[in-house]
C-alpha cells in the first residue's frame, strides 16, 4: 500500500498515493492511465526511486527494492523530454550508460548496434540527434534505456511530445519492441486511446490510487464505477430503477442486464453506462425505449446521432454505415434497442 503525501504552497496535505495497490506481471506492457494529478507519475517516479514514499513496499519479484538508490534498481526510465547529449553521436548517446558501467568496448560496440538495429536506426548511427526527427531521437532515447537490459523500462508520457502521426507509429513500435524484448514496460498516459491501443493491463488512477485494473476490453465494456466509465471514450449515462429479477426499468421498458443485482430492492434507483456504438436504432415499434433524432452530424464511418428519450433524458448514438435514410434524420421517430452485455450499472 503505497502512500506519499507533499505540502502544497498553502500549506495544506496532497496525497499523491494514498493506499495504492498494484501488481503487475513480468514481461507485459502494464498502463497507468488517468488525468493529470490522480498520483501516476508519482508512483512512477517512486518505482525510478526519484521520489520516496512516506509508506508502503515496492518489490521486483521476490526483492524490496524502495530503498535501494535509484542506481542500484535493475528498471530504466524514459521521460517525456528525451534528454539526448546534442554534442553526442547517435550511438554515443546509446553507449553511455554502458561506457559508464565500464563495459569493454567490443561488447558496448555490439551492444549498441544490437540496439539501433532493434528500434530501426541501424544506419543512424553516426547522426547527432539534431538531424534526427522527433520520432527518431525517441527512438535513440528508448535504445539507450534499453542497451543496460532492464528488468523494468518506466515511460513516462513518452509520447506526448510527438504530432499525431508520429505518434500512432511510435504506439505500434514501442508495442512491438516490447514482444520482441520481453522486458516489462509500465507506461504512464492520460490518453485513452493509447492505453487501449497499447496496453496488456490498464489501471485507471483517481485520487492516488487505481480505480479499476483490468485489460483494455475490461475497462472499456465493463467499468466498475461512473469515474472509469466516464474517463474511457464516450458514454451515455441513463437514470433507471431496479426491476424484478436482473431487469432495469427505463422509460417506463424494462431491459435485461449480465449484471447480478440480486442484492438490490426492487424500485432502487440505478445509474447506467452505455457506449454509443452499442445503441441500435429501429423503426418506432411496440415494446421498445422511444426517442425522436434532435441532430445528426456525418462522421465519414459512422453517423452521429443525439435522440432525446421520451422522458427528455438525451443519447448519443453511433451508427455505423451504411445508413438507413429512412430512420435516421432529424425529428425522426425512432426506438432503441440494447444487448444486455453492453448495459453497465455503475452506480447503485
Amino acid at each position: 500500500m503505497a502512500t506519499k503525501v507533499f505540502t502544497s504552497a498553502e500549506g495544506s496535505e496532497v496525497r499523491a498515493l494514498d493506499q495504492a495497490n498494484l501488481e503487475i506481471r513480468p514481461g507485459e506492457f502494464f498502463v497507468m492511465l488517468s488525468p493529470s494529478g490522480c498520483g501516476k507519475t508519482t508512483l512512477l517516479r517512486a518505482i525510478a526511486g526519484l521520489e520516496s514514499l512516506d509508506a508502503g513496499e515496492i518489490y521486483l519479484g521476490n526483492t524490496r527494492i524502495d530503498g535501494m538508490p535509484p542506481y542500484s534498481r535493475p528498471v530504466n526510465t524514459v521521460f517525456q523530454s528525451y534528454a539526448l547529449f546534442p554534442h553526442l553521436t547517435v550511438a554515443e548517446n546509446v553507449a553511455f550508460g554502458l561506457e559508464m558501467e565500464g563495459k569493454p568496448r567490443a561488447d558496448i560496440r555490439k551492444r549498441v548496434q544490437e540496439m539501433l538495429d532493434l528500434v530501426h536506426l541501424g544506419d543512424r548511427g553516426a547522426r547527432k540527434p539534431d538531424q534526427l526527427s522527433g520520432g527518431q531521437q525517441q527512438r535513440v532515447a528508448l535504445a539507450r534505456a534499453l542497451a543496460k537490459s532492464p528488468k523494468v523500462l518506466l515511460l513516462d508520457e513518452s509520447l506526448s511530445a510527438l504530432d499525431f502521426k508520429l505518434r500512432r507509429q511510435m504506439q505500434v513500435e514501442l508495442k512491438r519492441i516490447q514482444r520482441e524484448t520481453g522486458i516489462t514496460f509500465v507506461f504512464v498516459t492520460h490518453d485513452q486511446e493509447e492505453a487501449l491501443s497499447m496496453g496488456d493491463h490498464i489501471a485507471v488512477f483517481s485520487k492516488g490510487k487505481p480505480e479499476q485494473v483490468g485489460t483494455p476490453e475490461e475497462i472499456y465494456d465493463k467499468p466498475v464505477n461512473r469515474f472509469v466509465a466516464d474517463f474511457i471514450g464516450d458514454i451515455n449515462f441513463i437514470t433507471a430503477h431496479k426491476a424484478d429479477d436482473n431487469a432495469v426499468t427505463v422509460a417506463h421498458i424494462d431491459l435485461p442486464v449480465e449484471q447480478d443485482l440480486g442484492k438490490v430492492p426492487t424500485g432502487s434507483p440505478l445509474t447506467l453506462a452505455v457506449r454509443p456504438e452499442n445503441i441500435t436504432l429501429h423503426d418506432p415499434k411496440e415494446s421498445a425505449i422511444h426517442g425522436t433524432i434532435i441532430s445528426q452530424t456525418f462522421m465519414g464511418t459512422n453517423m452521429r446521432c443525439e435522440v432525446q428519450l421520451d422522458n427528455n433524458t438525451t443519447v448519443l448514438v453511433r451508427v455505423p454505415a451504411p445508413f438507413n435514410t429512412d430512420v435516421l434524420h432529424e425529428h425522426g421517430k425512432v426506438s432503441l434497442s440494447i444487448r444486455p452485455q453492453h448495459l453497465r450499472v455503475v452506480d447503485q
